[in-house]
């Protein structure tokens, strides 16, 4: 089953299980954004729309994901913001190098078949010097995780890898560095993670 097939069987269901768990970690992460000024901010994988619940209200929002069935529920979200929604591929984004100040990627890095190219479509349409959030689940890059591992071949046919380890997908987008990581769920499991892309 192709991953966009099953979330559009999972849309109906996904707040209930993933709303209350991670609304903390959600607005802790995003804290950070700047409650004034008028920047230009990509929410990459955006789901439902459970961040815009936690976003400032003055900045400029593109929203996207690649199911049409998670934006139909995110579109009721957008309710007081300037927030355009557009079905997009994480992996491919159809924006201009550099468009965005700031990009989010909540709950879609460990998501996706291949990390690394999430991670670098986000970086290259960031700014440079500009920020992006990271928030999900990653194992430590010496924790064996047996179960985790083995189980991760299904888990990433039907929701979500359990295997990916962050520092190998940074690894791969030499212009990101971290400048804060920190834990959020799970004994660190989930984790915060804020990256600057390097200034040109």
């Amino acid at each position: 089953m192709k991953l966009s097939t099953s979330y559009r069987w999972i849309a109906p269901f996904y707040d209930a299980v993933v709303a209350a768990p991670l609304a903390a970690a959600r607005h802790a992460s995003l804290a950070s954004i700047p409650a004034s000024g008028r920047l230009q901010i990509l929410l990459s994988g955006v789901g439902t729309g459970l961040d815009l619940r936690h976003v400032p209200t003055c900045h400029r929002y593109v929203a996207t994901d690649l199911v049409a069935a998670m934006l139909m529920r995110a579109l009721p979200r957008t309710q007081g913001l300037d927030c355009a929604l557009a079905r997009a591929d994480s992996t491919r984004l159809p924006f201009e190098a550099g468009a965005f100040d700031l990009v989010i990627l909540h709950l879609i890095v460990a998501v996706v078949g291949e990390p690394a190219s999430v991670l670098a479509e986000a970086a290259r349409v960031t700014r440079p010097g500009g920020t992006l959030l990271v928030l999900d689940k990653f194992l430590a890059p010496s924790r064996p995780a047996p179960l985790r591992r083995l189980m991760s071949p299904l888990a990433g046919r039907i929701a979500t890898r359990l295997d990916v380890v962050f520092e190998d997908v940074l690894a791969r987008v030499p212009e990101l560095h971290v400048a804060s990581d920190q834990p959020a769920l799970a004994g660190g499991w989930f984790r915060r993670i804020v990256l600057r892309k390097n200034a040109a």
